[in-house]
């Protein structure tokens, strides 16, 4: 298993930017993938970005242009960088794993919440 700890969530408003940090421990397959989902009130679990380990990323429509995904191998950190915030943003953010790259979410993070009002 591979253990997920994210960081950086709080409140700001429309506009303003955030970085959400995923301190990521044990072992990971070489071919993994890592990636920030997201829960909203009353909605399903989404993904928001992912990248996989030669740093391709992927991005929900909704994002695109506004969020940056990166991984930094020296600290074993996976982060978010999120601009132009907007208040359907609001949501838990949750930083997962998946060892296979098939969307198939293995191990998850606590979740920090982001609030844009």
């Amino acid at each position: 298993h591979v253990q997920l700890v994210e960081s950086g969530g709080g409140s700001v408003q429309a506009g303003g930017s955030l970085r959400l940090s995923c301190a990521v421990s044990g072992n990971t397959y070489s071919a993994y993938c890592l990636g920030w989902l997201r829960q909203a009130s009353g909605k399903e679990r989404a993904e928001v970005a992912t990248i996989d380990a030669g740093g391709s990323t992927t991005y929900a429509d909704s994002v695109k242009g506004r969020f940056t995904i990166s991984e930094d191998k020296v600290k074993n950190t996976l982060y978010l960088q999120m601009s132009s915030l907007k208040p359907e943003d609001t949501a838990t953010y949750f930083c997962a794993y998946d060892p296979h790259c098939l969307s198939s979410w293995y191990d998850w993070g606590q979740g920090t919440q982001v609030t844009v009002s």
